[in-house]
């Protein structure tokens, strides 16, 4: 039995899902594509926004506020968008955010992803609201990052920072944006909760979506038993249908003593993934945190927070030599290039990608990738510029009604 995705197997595609990525032209055309076949309940938890959803919205009109400038007459054929993150070279300049029960939505979908971002030559973050242990996953990708949501507990942390070092994990990013559970009573209406609800309602939900059903949901249950959240502490898993779940996340007492002590444990690169305010980033900088990943969490935390790109120009300004990442609502090629040019590093794509994994397993999320790709290449050709490193805020304009009155400046 094939899973909802139709996928039979690593780097098999069947005649149906060429069908559909050949309907898929561009990130946005996902979510559709795979709505039939994802009950409504976890279709809405991927799409959902916290209170009104509004945050989810202004993550993409934000880029309305932007044009660019393009060079004409220079020699763009040899342009590449290699982009190095500590010591790594990736073959392009963003990778694959970190969300939680992903495989819920698609089966064996944290190492399916692992696998394509591998071939790829992309960076895979692995959540810890995450149903695949990390152990299990760095197998599939030995460069994967893992996003720890951390109890405040000293013990806890030195067993996590153990824990991640053991399996060979290079960098370590904390998830900061999350200090108590958001309101997002979208998921509610749709019939999503935490911990799951075997309700009436999402019965009827998954039997008539019989490819979820029978492709993810018993096929979870006959491979792995009871799902559960395996990495959000040091070898207690805890399970989806358990009134503990509530605190994978939401732990409101920590603080910067506890990721001073992170930053003391672990040796490789740190990064906190989260941040809006830039007197945040110059804290993190004079503690010796590596990078920060610029986000609201993809409109999934405070229903009336920023836009990172809306504060981009001011972080960069207090970065200093710190890797800055950002992430949230970016679905094209030039979003990204507008992010470079307002002095990002490199950008994360998640729900996109977590769709065009649901949808044809590791073909969906390398179409999804080489769309992107594509996307970052024509958009550097016609800008006239060889490498992200030429970008610069000299190639954007703001628009009337731009928050911004004159061009970035750091």
């Amino acid at each position: 039995m094939m899973s909802p995705d139709g996928h039979t197997g690593p780097g098999r595609i069947t005649s149906r899902q060429r069908r559909l990525l050949g309907q898929a032209l561009e990130l946005e055309d996902f979510a559709g594509l795979v709505r039939p076949f994802l009950p409504r309940a976890v279709h809405g938890y991927v799409t959902n926004g916290a209170d009104s959803g509004g945050v989810v919205t202004s993550n993409r009109t934000i880029f309305d506020r932007w044009r660019m400038v393009t060079r004409v007459l220079r020699d763009v054929s040899a342009r590449t968008q290699a982009t190095t993150l500590f010591g790594h070279e990736y073959a392009a300049p963003f990778g694959i955010a970190p969300m939680g029960s992903a495989a819920v939505i698609a089966f064996d979908a944290d190492n399916r992803m692992a696998r394509a971002a591998a071939s790829a030559n992309v960076p895979f973050i692995l959540s810890a609201n995450s149903i695949t242990p990390m152990e299990e996953v760095v197998k599939a990708n030995p460069d994967m990052w893992f996003a720890a949501y951390q109890s405040p507990d000293h013990a806890k942390i030195e067993r996590m920072v153990e824990r991640v070092a053991q399996a060979g994990i290079k960098v370590f990013v904390l998830t900061v944006d999350v200090p108590v559970g958001s309101n997002r009573p979208a998921d509610a209406r749709t019939g999503y909760t935490m911990p799951l609800s075997p309700t009436p309602r999402l019965a009827l939900d998954s039997i008539l979506h019989p490819r979820w059903l029978v492709g993810t949901g018993m096929r979870t249950l006959s491979r792995r038993g009871m799902p559960a959240i395996s990495n959000v502490e040091a070898n207690e898993p805890i399970g989806l249908f358990s009134r503990n779940v509530g605190r994978v996340t939401g732990y409101s007492s920590f603080t910067w003593r506890e990721a001073e002590l992170i930053r003391k444990l672990w040796k490789g690169p740190f990064v906190l993934k989260g941040v809006l305010a830039a007197e945040d980033v110059r804290i993190a900088r004079e503690g010796g945190i590596d990078g920060i990943v610029v986000s609201n969490h993809g409109g999934r935390q405070l229903g009336c927070a920023v836009s990172p790109m809306e504060v981009l120009h001011e972080i960069k300004a207090k970065s200093g030599d710190m890797t800055v990442i950002v992430d949230s609502g970016f679905r094209r090629g030039t979003d990204l290039l507008t992010a470079c040019a307002l002095g990002a590093d490199f950008v994360l794509v998640g729900r996109p990608f977590l769709y065009a994994t649901a949808l044809a397993g590791e073909a969906g999320l390398r179409h999804a990738m080489s769309l992107l790709a594509r996307e970052v290449d024509i958009g550097m050709g016609l800008l006239g510029v060889r490498t992200l490193a030429e970008l610069g805020p000299e190639y954007l304009r703001a628009t009337t009604g731009s928050v911004h009155e004159h061009q970035p400046e750091y």
